[in-house]
Formats: structure tokens, sequence, C-alpha cells
């Protein structure tokens, strides 16, 4: 029998059961408003057989609200109401006119599992361990004091940086050029810098001595991105609960031994460091860790458990990583792929820096173009086609339709960043030069939601500095340190989407050449 619908018989028998002994079929007067317009839900079960039947789900639903030509939608998955929107004025109804009432998140497996029981922040439900969690990561980690204190950090690990390609191309004796994986170069990058930042340490191994990561680094960083994957995945257990420990989907078990393996490297680090808090060792805040182990009370005890530590640290690696890394192979693909945008970035970089020193992120302010080219990654090639789910708090109306309490609202990433209505310039063509238009400073956020980098409200993402800094790091410092052409024999870099997700089906790959004097690579 096919696994999909040998899942929905089971889910179809145990919720029937369920709802009968409920009475269900019961009828409130709220519930003769009118919901959003989806598809016709089956009993109990609702649009189950259908998110089983039509993989990845997300595609599924972006194809469904385009044929029923909505901007906002209502798909009941058992007995869950999810709200997909794609237009900006709705979104901005949910996140800033109704903030306080869509400020919770669902519970599912593996959210519970990351946050070893909802210890952290951005995962957490809405109460009081939120706003604790909330108030210690905004003044504590990502303040502006602390991101100016540890700015030597980010700066170290962009110089490893540019000193690994450049190795990579020196070694190249001939041509003085290289092949990178443009994928495995940010992804490790962004690591490195939140591995900094949270423990004062680039490799958890040894490390190569050209400035690459070892087996270890490698290992971690392969199970942050499994995490990252299917951490809000469409899976059946996060609507029929009852059905969770099955691991029907497989998701249950991926996750447990990714964080198993992040676990590995963190947890041993963590407790050192308490301990030595412990034995009367000073903690001199001179990392995250340290931070977070040194905060007290009113009464002078810790204010945070090692459980929660643990947890925190776990979300911010995992929330510093994906952003920087998806918007690099993106864009540097698309400008690569269109050698004017390239030039003209290039051309930025050698104005404001020139070619006698490498970029620093006091550089940052004028580099707006820079800027422009990773906020146009961010709005058409987003690194997950929703947002982290926001959970209605209660009853309420958006749009004139009914939005039932403990509704899930999905922010399409990718739909609200090409809306031909907001971005009727060539949505779906990479235009960094849209975003710099009556603007004289290029920012990576928007509060008005017409694309979604770092969200906004009270749920919105409290690292936005931290995640800009990187983000233009990553950019200014590759583009201006190498020149960038697609690889032998090939006319330009392959931009097709996965067919599981919207990545880059395959990681790019580019040749790089240093284009700056040798001193610097070497410093």
């Amino acid at each position: 029998m096919d696994h999909s619908l040998l899942i929905i018989i089971i889910i179809f028998s145990i919720t029937f059961l369920k709802a009968f002994r409920s009475h269900l079929f019961k009828k409130s007067k709220k519930q003769e408003l009118p919901l959003p317009p989806g598809p016709k839900p089956w009993p109990i079960i609702g649009n189950l057989p259908e998110m089983l039947t039509h993989r990845p789900t997300f595609r599924w639903i972006q194809n469904l609200m385009k044929e029923m030509n909505t901007e906002i939608a209502c798909i009941r998955l058992g007995n869950v109401h999810v709200i997909p929107v794609t237009c900006p004025t709705i979104a901005r109804e949910f996140l800033r006119k109704q903030d306080a009432t869509f400020a919770s998140r669902p519970n599912s497996i593996t959210t519970s599992l990351i946050s070893r029981g909802y210890l952290s922040t951005t995962l957490v439900p809405f109460g009081e361990q939120w706003k604790k969690m909330r108030r210690i990561v905004s003044n504590d980690l990502l303040s502006t004091t602390t991101h100016q204190r540890l700015e030597n950090k980010r700066v170290e690990e962009a110089d490893n940086l540019v000193f690994y390609i450049y190795n990579k191309c020196k070694n190249n004796v001939n041509d003085n050029v290289c092949l990178v994986n443009v994928r495995y170069v940010a992804q490790h990058y962004s690591c490195n810098v939140i591995k900094k930042l949270i423990f004062s340490t680039r490799y958890f191994g040894e490390g190569k001595k050209d400035g690459g990561p070892g087996r270890e680094e490698e290992e971690h960083v392969d199970s942050i991105f499994t995490m990252l994957k299917y951490i809000y995945d469409f899976s059946v257990s996060d609507y029929v609960p009852f059905l969770r420990g099955l691991d029907l989907d497989g998701h249950e078990g991926k996750v447990k031994k990714a964080l198993e393996i992040v676990e590995k490297y963190h947890d041993p680090i963590i407790e050192q460091r308490i301990k030595e808090r412990n034995n009367g060792s000073k903690i001199d805040g001179e990392d995250f860790l340290d931070i977070l182990i040194s905060l007290k009370d009113a009464n002078n005890n810790p204010m945070l458990t090692t459980q929660e530590i643990k947890a925190q640290i776990t979300e911010l690696m995992m929330a510093a990583m994906d952003n920087p890394t998806n918007a690099f192979e993106w864009g540097l693909g698309e400008m690569i792929n269109q050698p004017k945008l390239l030039q003209r970035a290039v051309e930025e970089l050698d104005t404001v820096v020139g070619k006698e020193r490498l970029v620093q992120e006091s550089d940052i302010p004028k580099l707006n173009y820079i800027k422009a080219c990773a906020r146009e990654a961010f709005r058409l090639h987003p690194i997950v086609p929703f947002n982290v789910p926001h959970v209605s708090l209660k009853d309420t109306i958006v749009g004139n339709y009914l939005i039932p309490k403990g509704s899930h609202i999905l922010l399409s990433r990718q739909e609200l960043g090409r809306n031909p209505k907001v971005w009727n310039d060539e949505p779906l063509k990479f235009k960094p030069e849209r975003h710099l238009i009556n603007k004289s400073d290029v920012v990576l956020t928007d509060q008005d939601l017409n694309l979604i980098s770092f969200s906004t409200g009270r749920r919105g993402c409290p690292g936005f500095m931290l995640g800009t800094t990187m983000t233009v790091m990553l950019f200014a410092r590759l583009l201006h340190a190498f020149t960038w052409i697609a690889p032998p024999n090939v006319s330009h870099i392959n931009l097709a989407e996965s067919s599981h997700d919207i990545s880059l089906a395959h990681p790019p790959l580019a040749l790089a050449k240093p284009r700056l004097p040798p001193e610097l690579y070497n410093k």
C-alpha cells in the first residue's frame, strides 16, 4: 500500500473517533463568518491528503493560490487553519496592525527538540519564557554596545575567509586561480563568525593550515543545515499531535541525529565554562557564552539554567548561518551572469575602499550598491518559502475574513518579494538598482514587508544588525579581494532552483583570482 495513503487512513480513523466523542461538528456563531478562500477540506482531516500527495507542500500552496487568484488563503490541516499570505498590505495587517494577536509560535516535535522544550527565543510560544529570553538576547547579546565590542572577532573571520581562498589560488602555481564551491565557503564563513562570537573559537577540531574547515567543522555545519531544513517543514504530526512519536515523515529522526552531533560539539564547551564559573574563575564577557553564564537575577543567582544556555546557543547558531550564505551564493551567481552588475559593485568597492587595504565594517554605510545587491538577493531568492509561522492568540478578523484562534500565519517570503503589484519592474529579474531609487542609505530590512529579510514586529529578528554586517562583509570582502567568473567551458552559472526547496539545485562553482596586492592576503 502507498505510504501516503496508509498515513491518511491512520489519521482519518483515529481522528474520526476522537472527533466523534468530542462533538466537533457543533458550530459556533463565529464560524459563520467567512474564512479566507481555500480548497474544500475533508471531514475531520481537512486537506492533509492533498498535503501528503503534493510534495513539496509549499509549491502546492503557491500554485493553489495562483489558481484561485487570491493573496490570502485558508488551508485546513487536521484541525489547524493554515493561512498563507502573498500580499504586503495583508501581511502588515498581521504583523503591524495586529502584531500582538499573532505573537505566538506553533508547537512541533522539531522545535521542541531544538529548543530543549521551548527554552530559547525564536521558537518559543508567547509567554514569560519568551519574554525573558527575548530581553536577554536583545539587550545583552545583540545590543549595539556588544556588537561594537566584538567587532574584532567578526573581522578576524573575514580576514580568514580571504586568506583561505587566496591560499587555494596560490596553490595553483600556473595561473593563480582556483575553483571555489561558493556554498561551502559561504556556509563555513557564516559558521565561523557566529562560532567565534559564541565560543571564541574557529575550529572544534584542528582545522586546516590553509584556513579551511576540518572534518569536525564540516560535520557541524551539515548538521545545522539539516535542522534548518526540517524545522518548519510540513509534517503530519504537527497537525495531528497524537501521531507524534511515530515519525511518519522521518523528520524527527533526522533532526534528533543532527542535534546529537551539534550537542557533541557545543555541550562540552558550555559545561566546562560553567564549571569554571562555579569554581570561581573570572568570566570576562569576551563572547556570547560568557555573557549568558555571567547574567544574574535580583538575588545574585544565575539568571539562566544550563539547559536554557544550551538551547539559546543552538538557536543563535542556526539563526546566523542561513540568510548570509543563501544571499551570497544566489547573489554572486546572478552577478557573474550579468557582468555589468559585478563590475559596478567592484567599482564601488575600489572607490570607497581602494586597493591598499581590505574592506572593514566601517565602510558598510558607504557601500550602497553592495547592500542593494544583498537586498535584491533577499527579495528574489529568500532562504525558505515562508517566514517562521505566527500563531493567532485569539479569534480576529483580517481583510474581512475570520482568522480563528490557533491559526498558523505563513507569510510567503518568495511571493511577497516577487509580488508584481509592488515590484512591477521585471519582478523576476535580479536588478539591484531598484533599491537605490530615492534612497541615500540602503538597509536590508523592510518594515513594509514588501520583502522579508529579518521580519518585523514583536517576533522580528533581534539580530538584524549582526545579520546585515555578516551579509554585507561576505559580499564586500569576496568581491573586493577576487575577480569572479564562471568555471571553464561554462558560459554562465546554473541558477536552477531545487525541486525540493528554493535553494540552488547545485552548489555554485566559480573561478576566483586575487586582484589586490599580495601582502594584503598574508595579513
